[in-house]
């Protein structure tokens, strides 16, 4: 089969990991694999391992990218592909224009990954008018259900994404000169519990509350917290906002920003316990099922796709939401008794592609039907 994937670039981001990594299946399984994006740092590695990329502006939330309708039609009518697979709204909406433009019997199958709690509204909305709705998670079916009852509950597939064991193996631990530049380079994690809590420098992430937390728990000298993520140049008011509270606190010797890392696996390895905080919930939680993966324990909120996935492997670690001395004290005992964190046997990448290709092949097998008016 010969299946299209669509998405707004191809820079970073669990969209465009997952884009990959279905690619790759599908190479790896004998089948044509076309991407069209506005391209982006990633789109080398896509071609490398046999994909075929289609480079369109297809990214910008803005009236002018309907202009890119007529090339898109023509790129599917000239690469026939089998199935559309959209994976994000504004390649959602053009494609809903595009395939209007073509005769039923040539029309491709459609189908749409829900990565995101969009906003609810008619944009969004496109997401769910696909021959199947593919669900990151059973949150994200919950999400669908309650606000576009429109969309047939046959129509919506849960598959959750999943990491590759191999590359977040249990018990992983760093090689020795990692250990070494890092305590060159911060000399005050030497020696330390280390609180790690992973993820972008945006309001999102939970870092106020991080720092409330060590606030709380000062008279643990041994502890020691870590951010590991970049602020995009957007976001330098935030960070520099962060820092200042951090120094009112007199906390500026026991939080470290460590920026953007393509070392996650080695800090996550590292830390003696994750942190998951966002102020919403997550759609998934990818960074906390490779965390739990190479066997560090992670605390976070009961809520969406990370207490899912807390559920299933780690519920010790399930804090109710926004209950500060719940987490407080759920800290404090893993401090003073470290956990274990069993081999995670569920959420593997092999089996998201396997049931994403499963569900491909279906609707091959399946008589077409459209809802593109």
């Amino acid at each position: 089969m010969k299946v299209m994937q669509l998405l707004p670039e191809l820079n970073s981001g669990g969209v465009e990991r997952g884009t990959l990594e279905i690619a790759r299946a599908l190479v790896a399984a004998g089948h044509q694999s076309v991407v069209v994006s506005n391209g982006g740092r990633l789109v080398p590695e896509l071609e490398a391992e046999g994909t075929q990329h289609i480079q369109l502006p297809i990214h910008k939330k803005s009236l002018l990218s309907l202009l890119q309708v007529g090339a898109l039609r023509k790129a599917i009518l000239a690469e026939q592909p089998d199935i559309l697979h959209v994976r994000s709204r504004v390649p959602a909406w053009l494609t809903h224009f595009a395939l209007k433009g073509i005769p039923q019997h040539l029309r491709p199958h459609l189908i749409s990954t829900v990565h995101g709690f969009y906003s609810v509204n008619r944009y969004s909305a496109i997401m769910t008018q696909a021959e199947k709705v593919i669900a990151v998670s059973s949150s994200v079916v919950d999400y669908i259900r309650q606000h576009y009852p429109a969309c047939p509950p046959e129509s919506i597939v849960k598959i959750y994404r999943g990491i590759d064991p191999k590359a977040f193996p249990h018990g992983y631990q760093p090689p020795a000169q990692w250990f070494h530049q890092v305590f060159l380079d911060y000399p005050e994690l030497e020696n330390k519990f280390i609180l790690c809590l992973p993820g972008r420098i945006t309001r999102l992430k939970g870092h106020e509350t991080l720092i409330a937390l060590m606030q709380q728990l000062k008279h643990y000298p041994q502890l020691h917290a870590v951010v590991v993520g970049g602020a995009d140049p957007k976001k330098q008011a935030y960070l520099d906002e962060l820092e200042q509270n951090i120094q009112q606190q007199q906390l500026a010797e026991r939080i470290t920003f460590v920026g953007h890392r393509s070392d996650i696996r080695e800090w996550l390895a590292f830390s003696d316990v994750v942190l998951s905080l966002s102020n919403q919930a997550e759609t998934f939680g990818r960074t906390a099922l490779e965390a739990l993966s190479v066997g560090t324990p992670v605390i976070g909120w009961n809520r969406g796709g990370v207490a899912e996935i807390l559920s299933a492997i780690y519920p010790q670690g399930l804090i109710e939401v926004d209950h500060s001395q719940q987490l407080i004290e759920t800290v404090k005992q893993h401090i003073e008794q470290p956990q274990h964190v069993k081999a995670v046997t569920q959420f593997s990448l092999e089996n998201m592609c396997q049931r994403t290709l499963a569900l491909y092949q279906s609707i091959i097998d399946e008589p077409k039907r459209t809802t593109i008016a």
